[in-house]
């Protein structure tokens, strides 16, 4: 009987503490402040800044010409490699065929 009130007991204070969590995500999101006048110049466009702002193709661009150079030197790295071992395993056969 103990144990039977005692898991309800801990089963009630564990909804209690969802409950609570919950109830403070709600008014959390609840809310909205606007921005003030300061905040508001801050996040507005400046005309003297636009020269120096990215473009979405050239970045783009920029990102796409970066992954193609960072295939090919993987691929020149995995041909380096690729070269060693050959080399090393016909240096093997000629050391092992003459003698």
């Amino acid at each position: 009987m103990a144990f039977l009130l005692n898991r309800t007991a801990l089963s009630a204070l564990h909804l209690r503490s969802q409950k609570a969590e919950d109830s403070t995500a709600i008014s959390r999101r609840r809310f909205h402040v606007e921005p003030g006048p300061r905040e508001k110049t801050l996040l507005a466009e400046d005309p003297s800044l636009k020269r120096f702002k990215s473009h979405k193709k050239s970045v783009h661009r920029l990102k796409l010409v970066g992954d193609v150079l960072t295939i090919i030197v993987v691929a020149g790295c995995c041909y380096e490699i690729y070269v060693k071992a050959t080399m090393c395993e016909e240096a093997r056969k000629k050391v092992s065929g003459s003698a």
